[in-house]
């Protein structure tokens, strides 16, 4: 569930921000321009550390802090990527917290006594504890677009922040500001449907992220009248989706993604047909990766079609299990790998007359479009199942979470492995990431708090008969 953006998504969104702050910045009665290389060289570093400080001090009013932010903005988006970490290196080192003042207010606190003075001391270390910077990015919240300019911001830091601890600290402020922001409680879930505006439908477009839209008329196909498409929103960002969710209204638990997405497929009819199959589910944001408000969404939307729909029995997803290749092609490097039984082995190692199992089916995954040989591909439907089944129910990345991260989401939302499908999904992705088979996670709504609370406390996953079965 990543983001999924077109070249030219960046020149676009700085051209938003540059019409939204045009305005501010120009006004004539408030000198603070800032021109600077773009690269950020020679002084542009002072220039640049002496308008940030003037944005902390705040001399002025509110018209002037708004100015100077909008500036701030301006310079930051003039930068070539180059500049732009230059900049944020600027602000992580030059406005972070200031350690001396730290350990002052730590002594402070341990000699205090009595509980004014322990409550005056508490608040002076939260206070110094709390990096300048913060004060800066928060000025940003004040700007039209200026919310979403931090979401950009941060998507942009986040892959320099691993490499580099100096970014870390300004990475993990930006977050918990944003954080704080995007708390659910502040979402709108909105329903897109094809009379939406055609910039919302080209996002959806450019931020699919787990079964491609080929064209206009693939995205109409995926919101005709037995599909349905929310996505939530935040009131500073109304024009953007930040998660969204695509349904398809059918007959029973869908088990091919071919058929679900086939544009030349009958319309099924919304008030007769008894599933909702939820079949894709992207992040629209990636500098909101980590602030996790998608667990609340399916349960939104099984709420939402609930009171629409009341013939619904099953809700159902039919989802890729992206980790499941990288971790069988570590298994099969094991010279003990042992997790086949007996008669698979010996069906494995003589269809491809290897020594190994490991070898055995190596040397079968490997053979040019062995999904289409209906031989070969009964032959390594049942060992791959398995092998699948126990990635599934025993891998794990912790003690409390499931090494997939799709089934780390639809588990810790409270669903439970309802049934593999063999060659699901037979897409260039699919293929590389579980060798085309997909899962239906079930949404029971009698039963997904208590799974929910099994599974975070590290309870066997909440499995179907069928799926255990293929043990």
């Amino acid at each position: 569930m990543t983001e999924h953006k077109p070249a030219g998504f960046w020149d676009r969104a700085v051209r938003n921000f540059r019409s939204a702050w045009d305005k501010i910045a120009s006004d004539k009665n408030i000198s603070s321009k800032i021109i600077v290389s773009s690269n950020l060289e020679g002084d542009d570093r002072l220039q640049l550390i002496d308008h940030m400080q003037a944005c902390l001090d705040a001399t002025g009013g509110e018209v002037s802090a708004r100015k100077r932010a909008a500036e701030l903005g301006h310079a930051y988006l003039s930068l070539t990527e180059i500049g732009r970490k230059k900049f944020l290196t600027i602000l992580a080192t030059e406005f972070s917290t200031n350690r001396q003042l730290i350990n002052g207010a730590i002594r402070n606190l341990s000699q205090s006594e009595g509980a004014d003075n322990l409550f005056l001391a508490e608040q002076k270390l939260r206070n110094v504890l709390k990096a300048p910077r913060i004060n800066l990015l928060t000025q940003f919240n004040a700007l039209p677009e200026g919310v979403k300019f931090l979401v950009d911001m941060r998507k942009e830091l986040i892959p320099w922040a691993k490499k580099d601890m100096t970014l870390k600290g300004l990475e993990t402020d930006l977050k918990a500001l944003l954080s704080s922001w995007f708390d659910v409680g502040f979402l709108e879930l909105k329903q897109i449907t094809w009379n939406a505006p055609a910039s919302l439908l080209e996002k959806l477009i450019a931020y699919e992220a787990v079964h491609e839209i080929k064209d206009w008329e693939d995205l109409k196909n995926r919101l005709a009248s037995d599909r349905r498409c929310f996505a939530y929103f935040h009131p500073r960002m109304p024009n953007e989706p930040l998660i969204f969710v695509w349904v398809a209204l059918v007959e029973g638990i869908a088990d091919n993604v071919h058929v679900l997405l086939d544009p030349d497929a009958p319309l099924g009819d919304p008030e007769t047909v008894n599933s909702a199959i939820f079949y894709s589910i992207s992040n629209a944001q990636a500098g909101l990766t980590g602030i996790n408000f998608g667990n609340f969404l399916i349960k939104r939307v099984v709420d939402s079609l609930s009171r629409e729909l009341s013939n619904i029995q099953y809700f159902a997803t039919l989802s890729p299990i992206p980790g499941f290749n990288r971790w069988l092609d570590q298994r099969l490097l094991d010279e003990h790998f042992d997790l086949l039984t007996p008669e698979q082995v010996d069906e494995l190692m003589a269809t491809a007359d290897k020594s190994s199992p490991a070898a055995a089916l190596k040397e079968l995954l490997s053979r040019d479009n062995w999904y289409f040989d209906s031989a070969l591909s009964d032959i390594l439907k049942a060992p791959l199942l398995r092998l699948c089944t126990h990635y599934l129910l025993f891998e794990k990345r912790t003690k409390h979470t499931a090494a997939d991260s799709v089934a780390h989401f639809h588990l810790n939302n409270g669903a439970r492995l309802e049934q593999l499908n063999w060659l699901a999904d037979l897409s260039a992705r699919g293929l590389k990431q579980s060798n085309g088979i997909m899962l239906n996670y079930l949404y029971d709504l009698k039963t997904i708090d208590t799974n929910h609370e099994s599974y975070r406390a590290g309870e066997p996953v909440i499995t179907s008969a069928a799926v255990k079965n293929l043990l």
